[in-house]
């Protein structure tokens, strides 16, 4: 069986890794450089780095402090924010990025997932979604969380797939920062209908709710979180060997 990866987040703005709850209310938690760092050394299977406001203030993603963390790490790294056409994908790349993630660029030019992929390879292109319920429906989120597209979620995240993106992070917005587990039902519903790695992410507040989401959607292939990472509350070593000794397989190297 595939180990199922922990990957910590990154959310970079003005420079520093921030933090909020439900995408709002961020504060400052440390140098994405240090942290970047630290989590290669603590054992992390993955790192995603985003340029949380590039999109919403229609920038470029900031590259000099991509190549720094880039240069300090040992392990993959996925990068976001501001990725609007193949010359965003070719710059990330070249910066250290090993996959590229898309989310507001592709909804504004779906096309953009399949020229990615095509030229890059699927390995190499990840679906970004922030995903709300809204009536009873799936939204689709833009512009780190601030703009409902009225997209539904689960036929956007299957078109991209068909058009070559070679993995799903799914973004719960109504669990991001709450601690109170990922949001099971949203992730089962997605992982049903695509064949390509699904990443959860929004919600980890405890070891526990890494061990219960593998074990209730052993399709789901990683789990990400930043807070409870960054300040401290779970540690990488501990999470894993809690996952081990539950017979979730996972990359445990110290």
């Amino acid at each position: 069986m595939i180990a199922k990866r922990i990957i910590p987040c990154l959310d970079v703005r003005d420079g520093r890794v921030v933090k909020g709850v439900n995408f709002e209310g961020l504060r400052d938690v440390s140098s994405p450089v240090e942290l970047g760092a630290y989590y290669s050394e603590a054992g992390a299977d993955e790192l995603v780095f985003y340029d949380i406001t590039a999109s919403a203030e229609g920038r470029r993603l900031f590259t000099d402090i991509l190549r720094e963390v880039a240069s300090t790490i040992f392990i993959p790294l996925t990068v976001g924010g501001g990725i609007n056409t193949l010359d965003d994908f070719d710059r990330v790349l070249k910066c250290g990025a090993d996959k590229v993630s898309v989310n507001s660029g592709a909804i504004r030019r779906p096309e953009l997932i399949g020229e990615a992929a095509r030229r890059y390879g699927s390995q190499c292109v990840v679906l970004s979604a922030d995903v709300k319920r809204v009536n009873g429906e799936y939204h689709v989120f833009a512009r780190g969380g601030r703009e409902d597209t009225g997209m539904e979620a689960i036929g956007w995240i299957v078109r991209g797939v068909e058009s070559g993106a070679g993995e799903i992070v799914l973004n719960s917005i109504d669990t991001d920062g709450v601690k109170q587990g990922f949001d099971l039902e949203m992730l089962r519903d997605v992982s049903e209908r695509v064949n390509v790695p699904v990443i959860a992410s929004g919600g980890a507040g405890c070891i526990e709710d890494f061990v219960t989401l593998f074990k209730t959607l052993p399709r789901v292939d990683a789990g990400l979180a930043a807070s409870i990472f960054h300040f401290g509350e779970v540690k990488i070593s501990d999470l894993k060997q809690a996952l081990a000794g539950e017979g979730i397989p996972v990359r445990i190297t110290k």
